[in-house]
């Protein structure tokens, strides 16, 4: 007998598994995720976990806030959570430029219903202790922001897949598309007639699929490339450190910062601080090898920023490759010429806009709208041929490398 599940999600990292759930709980009988390995094995276990609702893009914001409010009503949903812990997000500037181009941002968050606040450099020092006083020109400041636990995520995720009664199919690789799958006639879903759909070609045999859904994070554009898609996503390495514990790191006195103009992020972390960043400058790839060089780097800036930190050793260190595209923005969208194909990518921003954009994807491969955000300029139809977007890159991103390693 042939395999004709009403849908197939290629992927179970966080977008991957939470869309796997949201269409099972759109009401599709039979769902089927496939993860080349097991679930939550790449980046979705080794974030950092921020969730902020202060995007540089409108597009960001509304992600931002649907993924917070999805991270809120687990524990009812679904009888566990990601364990989001509201911190408070201070973006500190240290120009006048970043001063104008952070006041511009305030006025677009706010008109989204974001509560960002701005806070002269006094209130900068006071809102965050540790931080060596008289740096700043001030900052924007959102109390809601916060954190989840990754791990925690991973866990949350599976609980959902199994009540949910999502297949789950791990250790399977995906091997490609081919015409021919399997409609659902009269089910109200848009999912097209008998014999409408995809066949997913996989390391276990063909699925013959009403709807399918792309993801594969910093794997995506190898998933696209044996769909025959060019979809311009990429892989950089990513570091993530832990210091030992101080009581000047109380959390009370250290909320989550970025620092934009280094690419380096810190928040509370076990009584030490949790910092981040990526190197713009290292060639795309899937190096997770720790670079002790520009790791020093980052340990001098965020030393002068958070004099405490200089004399603290690490507690734990490791590098993630996790995904990007060339404007940082997420890819939500049908795949040109493929009605029942669906790719979604979170461009780097797994954890804080992964369920939003697993969301949206649901609803795009359902009905090809949403009502999380306007998805017309976030499809696979801003790039040209060379993978360059007509959309302006997302200004508060980790700063990714300007190219993709498939262009």
């Amino acid at each position: 007998m042939r395999d004709t599940p009403d849908a197939v999600v290629v992927g179970g990292g966080t977008v991957g598994a939470w869309c796997a759930y949201f269409l099972r709980q759109a009401g599709l009988a039979r769902v089927v995720l496939i993860e080349k390995g097991l679930l939550g094995q790449g980046a979705s276990s080794r974030a950092a976990g921020v969730v902020r609702m202060q995007g540089g893009t409108p597009e960001a914001v509304r992600l931002g806030q649907w993924s917070r409010r999805f991270y809120l009503s687990q524990r009812d949903e679904i009888g566990t959570d990601s364990g989001f812990t509201e911190q408070g997000y201070l973006l500190p500037c240290f120009t006048e430029a970043e001063v104008a181009a952070a006041h511009a941002r305030m006025e677009m968050q706010a008109a989204l219903g974001v509560p960002v606040r701005w806070l002269d450099p006094g209130e900068v020092d006071a809102a965050n202790p540790t931080l060596a006083p008289g740096q700043t020109l001030g900052g924007t400041f959102c109390a809601q922001d916060g954190f989840i636990t990754p791990p925690r995520n991973v866990a949350a995720y599976t609980v959902a897949l199994i009540r949910s009664g999502v297949e789950v199919r791990e250790r399977v690789a995906f091997r490609g598309l081919a015409s021919g799958g399997r409609g659902a006639a009269g089910d109200g879903l848009g999912l097209g007639a008998e014999g409408h759909g995809v066949v997913v070609e996989t390391s276990r045999g063909p699925i013959h699929a009403g709807l399918v859904v792309l993801t594969g994070g910093p794997k995506l554009a190898e998933v696209g490339r044996m769909a025959g898609l060019r979809i311009p996503a990429g892989g950089a390495r990513h570091q993530v450190a832990v210091t030992e514990r101080h009581p000047d790191l109380d959390p009370a006195r250290v909320p989550m910062v970025f620092d934009l103009a280094a690419g380096l992020y810190w928040r509370p972390e076990e009584g030490g601080l949790l910092f981040g960043m990526s190197n713009p400058d290292e060639p795309p790839g899937e190096n997770r090898e720790v670079d002790e060089e520009y790791l020093a780097k980052m340990r001098a800036r965020l030393a002068a920023l958070v004099p405490v930190t200089a004399g603290l050793g690490l507690r734990r260190l490791w590098a993630a490759t996790i995904d990007y595209t060339p404007d940082h923005l997420p890819i939500i969208g049908r795949a040109p010429g493929l009605d029942d194909v669906t790719v979604a990518c979170a461009g780097g921003a797994g954890m804080m806009w992964g369920p939003g954009v697993a969301r949206a994807a649901a609803d795009v491969a359902l009905t090809g709208s949403c009502e999380v955000l306007d998805l017309s300029p976030l499809g696979l139809d801003r790039f040209d041929e060379a993978g360059h977007s007509r959309l302006a890159t997302d200004p508060i991103a980790l700063p990714f490398p300007e190219r993709i390693a498939s262009s």
